[in-house]
């Protein structure tokens, strides 16, 4: 299996405006991307913060898997995301080590993706993930602003502008 780079971590949050505050103004963080998932019922935003690339991850509905995992471990490290050149080979290699994968899904070229179980991986669940694209830059017309506001949605694994008209999800950190 060949490791390319750990991409990044990824933190459950109850509020991104609230952990803002802390990843962005107060260590300086530098934006990336982010949006909304409607399958996984959150809001992601990534960050650049010393030179590690930082995910908050907030739940928007008091049924989605990470408002369950903060009510269970409270807010803090969720993950670790590790790209891989071959997400089967990483997959073989895993199972041949005895490692526990779940949950793969490589229906997107743009992100095929596997999890090592928190109990295989020492306490740490890990997303193995092999994709084609660099995700450390910037999506063109995609702003904090317009994530934070709930105007992103992720679509085929692209942050893009929802339609005006579309509703958007409450989000539960804001009054």
């Amino acid at each position: 299996m060949k490791v390319l780079e750990v991409d990044h971590i990824a933190v459950a949050v109850n509020s991104i405006p609230e952990a803002l505050k802390l990843y962005l103004d107060t260590l300086g963080g530098e934006f990336i991307s982010g949006g909304d998932s409607p399958n996984d019922d959150m809001r992601t935003v990534q960050l650049k913060v010393g030179g590690l690339k930082i995910e908050l991850m907030q739940p928007l509905g008091d049924d989605s898997y990470l408002q369950r995992f903060i009510d269970k471990h409270g807010q803090g490290f969720h993950h670790m995301t590790i790209f891989v050149d071959d997400l089967f080979e990483a997959i073989a290699t895993l199972e041949a080590k005895g490692y526990e994968v779940v949950d793969t899904n490589p229906a997107s070229p743009l992100w095929q993706e596997t999890y090592v179980r928190p109990r295989s991986g020492f306490g740490t669940l890990i997303q193995i993930v092999q994709t084609n694209r660099g995700w450390d830059e910037p999506f063109e017309g995609i702003t904090l602003e317009a994530i934070v506001n709930g105007d992103v949605q992720w679509r085929n694994d692209i942050p893009v502008l929802r339609d005006p008209d579309e509703p958007r999800p409450r989000d539960p950190s804001r009054p």
